[in-house]
């Protein structure tokens, strides 16, 4: 059999569809997850990136503590934290939010940084306030390049999450996981085709949520 039969034999089976270990409840752990994760992570990275923009400070400090954490192992650290907290959602979050911070983070950063300084200028001549340039001037525009750490993180996420099987976490790695104990390669070719297809569908929510959120004179403009 090829990849396309295992695939076809696992989509075709009803057993897949159902339950507890079905398709429907592992994508949804997996969503579950993935925005929970993701969440936390904007909730670190973002304040910090646009703050540190707007300032130009920090930016070495940024660099600094985004290549530390790139260069975490996220498998290391999820035993790390399987080892040392147990069992929960809490040893699973933090290797995710720790992937998914640098992106976001060195994105925003740069995304303000980068801004053309004349509409900051002019703002500031008009005696805006630091918060109102920021927020009315400075994140409109730019919006696309935020939007795209944001997707990296997730992408990130969605594709690491499959690793939350190996500490007997559900989501769509407990196919690949089950699978490849019990020598059932149509579950690992049926959870590695779900992983990729959610990838996809995550790309397509942000393409449509940057057609939605950004103004059309910035897309022309970018």
């Amino acid at each position: 059999m090829n990849v396309l039969d295992f695939a076809r034999a696992f989509f075709d089976d009803s057993a897949h569809w159902q339950g507890p270990d079905g398709i429907p409840t592992r994508v949804l752990e997996h969503i579950g997850w993935s925005l929970e994760a993701l969440a936390f992570a904007a909730l670190i990275a973002l304040p910090v990136g646009l703050v540190t923009g707007h300032l130009g400070r920090g930016g070495n400090a940024i660099a600094l503590v985004a290549t530390g954490a790139r260069a975490l192992p996220s498998f290391g650290l999820l035993i790390l934290m399987f080892l040392w907290l147990g069992f929960g959602t809490l040893p699973v979050m933090i290797p995710l939010v720790v992937l998914a911070v640098p992106p976001i983070l060195v994105t925003t950063y740069e995304a303000i940084r980068s801004l053309d300084p004349s509409p900051v200028d002019a703002a500031r001549g008009m005696g805006m306030t630091e918060p109102r340039i920021l927020f009315q001037v400075e994140i409109p525009v730019a919006l696309p390049l935020i939007l795209g750490g944001l997707r990296t993180a997730a992408i990130q996420i969605v594709s690491t999450a499959t690793i939350a099987a190996y500490v007997s976490f559900g989501g769509l790695g407990r196919y690949i996981m089950d699978g490849l104990y019990q020598s059932d390669y149509e579950k690992v070719v049926g959870g590695a085709a779900l992983v990729a297809g959610l990838a996809l569908i995550t790309l397509a929510v942000f393409w449509a949520v940057s057609r939605i959120a950004v103004s059309p004179g910035v897309r022309r403009g970018n």
